[in-house]
This record gives structure tokens, sequence and C-alpha cells, in this order.
């Protein structure tokens, strides 16, 4: 079967702690979608999946054709940056909240009992 090692982060076994540590994954809590990195690339992922993201990205693109021009080029884009700006705000206050969250989460004292 399997074998559970349980080594005390104590004085004199704390080299060994440390160095049997690094092998297994912490246990903090993360809800959120984002970080820092790929909020943007990924933002824009998850939007251009509705239809109506899509649908107004085809007009701009459709808009600059020149023989199917029907308005200018910066009007057509304005819907699809607006909307797009304030659901990536929305995305991104919803994720600061839960980071914010799971911060607090992680850093609750918790008693431990041992014989």
């Amino acid at each position: 079967g399997k074998h559970r090692i349980v080594i005390p982060c104590l004085g004199r076994f704390k080299e060994e702690y440390e160095k049997v540590s690094k092998l297994y994954m912490n246990n903090k809590i993360r809800t959120t979608k984002y970080t820092l990195l790929n909020f943007l690339p990924r933002n824009l992922f998850e939007q251009f999946h509705r239809v109506a993201n899509l649908y107004f990205l085809f007009l701009v693109v459709l808009n600059w054709v020149p023989l199917v021009e029907a308005f200018q080029k910066e009007i057509t884009m304005l819907p699809l940056v607006a909307v797009l700006t304030i659901i990536a705000v929305k995305d991104g206050l919803e994720d600061y909240s839960k980071y914010k969250m799971d911060k607090q989460i992680n850093n609750l004292l918790t008693k431990v009992y041992s014989r």
C-alpha cells in the first residue's frame, strides 16, 4: 500500500522537514480564475466565446474592407470595446474580491492537537 511520512517541524528535524516538504503541494486555497500575467489574454479568450461579441467583432472586421465600409472604422469599434472593457473590469473586481477572501482564509490561525 501507500505509506505516509509525517515529519514534525521541530528543531532537530527542521532540515529533513524542509527537504521533504518541497516534494508536496501546499494546502492553500485558491479560488481566483486569473493572475496578473494571464488576466488580459484569458479574459479576452472567455469573452470571445460569447456569440454576441463574435458578431460585433465580425462587424468591425467587415467594416475595414473598403467595399463594404458603412461607417467610420472607429465608430464600429466603440460598442465592442465598451462591452469588452466593462466586462473585463467586472471580472477583475470579482476576481480581486475572491483573492482577498482567499488571502483571509489562508492566513487564519489554526489549532493543532497533538498527544
